[in-house]
């Protein structure tokens, strides 16, 4: 989750603290369906973990967390939204959604084959950037010019659909809206698999939030740390043309 330093410039790899929801705007957007529960599984419980975890639940899905410490720590979480906190191993499992919510570095650390027990067809978020000086060091790949997102996908042999990665963890609580309402804040969302990208993008509607397909993972750049819509959060209209206004090359503050 982005700040906003007095250049506009947004410093992701500061994270606001997560909070328990208490506005009403925690429970704004669409209740699910009977009969439409989702399992899902969050890899990450940090800032935007959590608040998916908060999200997803108050929506009425079946979530089941993990982080890197054990489940032991995932404690207050799980009596806070109702989640199953488990493994990373187990995250995935009978899930068709998965949300890898941790850093890039950390990524091809995880388990082998941890999707394995996933649903057929799971979607698979990624939530992830690439932080070189900030916190991942270098990886020559994406500094030579693969997207983020098309490198995770080479780590955990899955396709993933990129999403939340330029989102305030706060802003996740605080800016649902119900669908239709003027000025909804939209979210990016590239991907190549079109019906995982499908899914993610009604749940995304789901849990209050409008989203503007960005076409296939090659085109992820348009909304990696730098570029215009990397912090922004405004309607579809305006996503759009930030999204038209970036370029593919990075600037020296996210170079290793």
């Amino acid at each position: 989750m982005p700040l906003i330093t007095h250049h506009g410039i947004a410093e992701p790899f500061r994270r606001l603290a997560p909070v328990r929801a208490t506005s009403t705007s925690y429970d704004t957007g669409e209740p699910t369906p009977e009969g439409s529960v989702m399992k899902i599984g969050i890899i990450g419980a940090g800032n935007i973990g959590g608040n998916l975890t908060r999200r997803l639940t108050a929506v009425g899905h079946d979530v089941a967390v993990a982080n890197s410490r054990g489940p032991h720590t995932l404690t207050a979480l799980a009596e806070e939204t109702g989640a199953t906190p488990v493994t990373v191993e187990e995250a995935a499992r009978g899930a068709e959604v998965v949300v890898v919510t941790i850093p890039l570095k950390a990524v091809p650390n995880l388990p082998s084959g941890f999707l394995d027990g996933a649903a057929e067809n799971v979607a698979v978020i990624d939530t992830g950037n690439y932080y070189p000086q900030q916190r991942d060091g270098k990886i020559a790949e994406i500094e030579e010019g693969l997207t983020e997102s098309r490198w995770t996908e080479r780590q955990i042999g899955h396709p993933v659909i990129k999403a939340f990665n330029g989102t305030y963890a706060q802003d996740i609580l605080d800016k649902p809206q119900p669908k239709g309402t003027p000025g909804r804040v939209a979210l990016p969302v590239p991907g190549d698999d079109e019906a995982a990208k499908k899914v993610v993008r009604d749940l995304i509607d789901e849990i209050g939030f409008d989203t503007v397909d960005t076409g296939g993972q090659d085109e992820s750049w348009r909304q990696q740390p730098g570029t215009p819509v990397y912090g922004l959060a405004k309607d579809t209209e305006a996503v759009t043309k930030a999204l038209a206004e970036a370029s593919p090359e990075r600037t020296a503050e996210w170079l290793a």
